[in-house]
């Protein structure tokens, strides 16, 4: 249950930050916000990676693990804000949160066509009880607009590339890898931003309002999502990470008075009901693990993590660079770091 638990409280955090953007708006342009957001999540995620002493980079990182990184700077911290943001000054955040149920959706497709991923009968059943949820959740609500529509279905498919590349890297710590997603998206969109575009309202209060939203609901929902993706593959916990826009739409309904309907606990049920069945879809078959070197949090007793810690004892989640022996076995598991497989 451990990273469902992750996934959610991700959700809730990233869902906030829809409605408390809106406001965000007055005082800065959408790139120059979008670049605010991310530093504030490398400024928030920069004491615990000091505290930890894992340093701010990884030497193990190689090749692949870098142009994994690179791809999700790019899509998922560049990209991604900026579209969203875009559509967010076009239409209500209520609105903009429901429309950002296409990211779950296209997590899923690019994770089975593009990165070994498996969904069986139950996790499409689960991804359609989502979909349902948001199409209740938009019954009756006026339309976004053309434009805002193409801009959040821009940023979806930009989000659904980060989420598969993000839960592939494993040559750096959650922490490490949101903060260079943080430092380098952050830097790129605000200089861009500013040198576009002069800031509208220039204040404290607006600066440290975005930098202080960035460090929680984005700094702290990326590290939590990526424990979340790396434990159970991008398209599972996208699913679940699906539950965002809920958030989404209660906050603007609190914060920006913009109402509830009364779909919202039909769709609420289908958004369980789809959770549910995430849950209950794994698989089992004989499989072949190669040798690897690398980095992730993880703990022993999991039937993959077999080497020694001389002097410490007691089954604890730890990270730290590590090898794998070739395997052979077969058990229930999800697609996430150590069975990304291809299925017959």
């Amino acid at each position: 249950m451990r990273p469902f638990i992750l996934a959610i409280l991700s959700a809730f955090l990233f869902g906030l930050s829809t409605p408390l953007s809106k406001g965000l708006l007055a005082h800065w342009t959408s790139q120059q916000l979008a670049g605010l957001l991310y530093l504030g999540a490398a400024l928030g995620v920069s004491l615990p990676l000091v505290i930890s002493r894992a340093g701010f980079f990884s030497a193990r990182l190689g090749k692949t693990n870098f142009l994994r990184l690179a791809g999700a700077i790019l899509f998922g911290g560049i990209l991604g804000p900026l579209f969203l943001l875009a559509g967010l000054s076009l239409a209500s955040a209520s609105s903009v949160s429901l429309w950002l149920n296409l990211e779950m959706v296209a997590t899923s497709v690019l994770a089975v066509l593009l990165f070994r991923d498996h969904l069986g009968f139950r996790g499409w059943s689960g991804a359609a009880c989502v979909l349902v949820a948001g199409v209740l959740l938009s019954w009756g609500e006026g339309a976004a607009g053309l434009r805002a529509g193409v801009f959040l279905g821009a940023a979806c498919i930009c989000w659904g590339m980060d989420n598969n590349l993000t839960a592939l890297i494993d040559g750096l710590t959650p922490l490490q890898s949101t903060f260079w997603k943080g430092l380098v998206a952050g830097s790129v969109n605000l200089a861009l931003g500013l040198w576009l575009a002069r800031i509208p309202d220039p204040s404290r209060a607006g600066l440290f309002g975005a930098l202080g939203l960035g460090a929680i609901s984005y700094g702290a929902s990326i590290v939590l999502y990526i424990k979340a993706a790396q434990a159970l593959g991008a398209s599972r916990s996208q699913m679940i990470f699906a539950s965002a826009p809920l958030f989404g739409w209660l906050g603007s309904a609190v914060w920006l008075r913009e109402g509830l309907t009364p779909m919202q606990g039909l769709a609420f049920g289908f958004q369980a009901l789809g959770t549910f069945l995430l849950f209950k879809d794994r698989h089992s078959h004989a499989h072949f693990h190669e040798a690897m070197a690398h980095t992730h949090e993880h703990q022993h007793q999991d039937g993959h993590h077999t080497h020694s810690h001389p002097g410490l004892t007691g089954n604890f989640r730890h990270t730290h660079p590590h090898t794998h022996e070739p395997l052979s076995h077969s058990h229930p598991h999800w697609p996430d770091l150590h069975h990304r497989h291809a299925h017959s």
